[in-house]
């Protein structure tokens, strides 16, 4: 089985689609699917598709709904010429709950992860060419939102906040390579995308005014500085990272430091991507 979530949901088996149309089975696939190879309770699955309000009928409606994804799974079996293979067999029931078996196939978020690691390490070992080649490889995973066709309730949320997460990691380290490369001017079409979409992000908002600064646009580099300071002033109350302060007066100074190399940290501390 073959899935995909790194943009519209994608949930294949011996190539065949077995994706439902209909917004419920729709979403439990989906949270079967972020979860491959894991059980998932019945009770998680009951908060999703009802949060804190599920109806009476909700285990037999679930059960229903396991029942249609397997009728899709049992016709892409038989399509496929897997005759000794049942759908029990793939969306498998077990005490509490539900896995869904990969059975060696593919999962593209697990793929993100593998590939952005080995960008990763090429950073650590100072290889920028190779990192931003590896990072640049791991982000062409991306196809769009992550389910963005899914309807989704708390699970399936904090499940594609995490995967985004992975993704600024992941694009912030890349765009750290190039710069370590050089490519300043390169970047400021794309940074001047990014900043606009993540205002209160500082790592992007620093490498924004390296580029900037780098390519003679130091009062531009400047103020986005400032630009970033008002906004999280009035929205948290916070002044800029000290890093960050130490990259805005090294600019007035005319002597900018390299941008930070360590991965971007996460929502909750320094980096905030509302």
């Amino acid at each position: 089985m073959d899935i995909e979530v790194l943009g519209p949901l994608s949930v294949r088996e011996h190539g065949i689609s077995i994706t439902p149309t209909a917004p419920k089975p729709r979403q439990v696939l989906a949270l079967l699917a972020l979860n491959a190879d894991r059980v998932v309770p019945v009770p998680t699955l009951i908060e999703e598709l009802w949060d804190e309000q599920p109806p009476r009928s909700a285990r037999t409606t679930l059960q229903t709904y396991i029942l249609q994804l397997r009728e899709l799974i049992g016709e892409a079996l038989l399509q496929g010429g897997d005759v000794r293979t049942k759908a029990k067999d793939v969306l498998v029931t077990l005490p509490g709950g539900y896995r869904l078996e990969t059975r060696g196939g593919t999962l593209d978020f697990q793929e993100l992860e593998r590939r952005a690691g080995a960008g990763y390490r090429a950073m650590d070992a100072e290889d920028y060419a190779g990192a931003a080649r590896r990072l640049r490889d791991a982000l062409s995973l991306w196809t769009g939102t992550a389910l963005a066709d899914v309807q989704a309730g708390s699970q399936i949320t904090l499940e594609v906040r995490r995967l985004e997460e992975t993704r600024l990691c992941a694009l912030d380290q890349r765009i750290e390579a190039d710069l370590r490369l050089g490519h300043h001017r390169e970047l400021l079409s794309e940074l001047t995308v990014l900043v606009s979409r993540y205002p209160m992000h500082e790592s992007l908002h620093g490498q924004f005014m390296l580029a900037l600064h780098r390519s003679g646009r130091r009062g531009e580099a400047l103020s986005v500085y400032q630009r970033l300071r008002t906004t999280l002033v009035r929205e948290l109350g916070l002044e800029p990272s000290t890093a960050l302060g130490r990259l805005q007066r090294s600019i007035l100074m005319a002597h900018p430091e390299p941008a930070p190399v360590a991965p971007a940290e996460p929502v909750g501390s320094r980096l905030v991507t509302r």
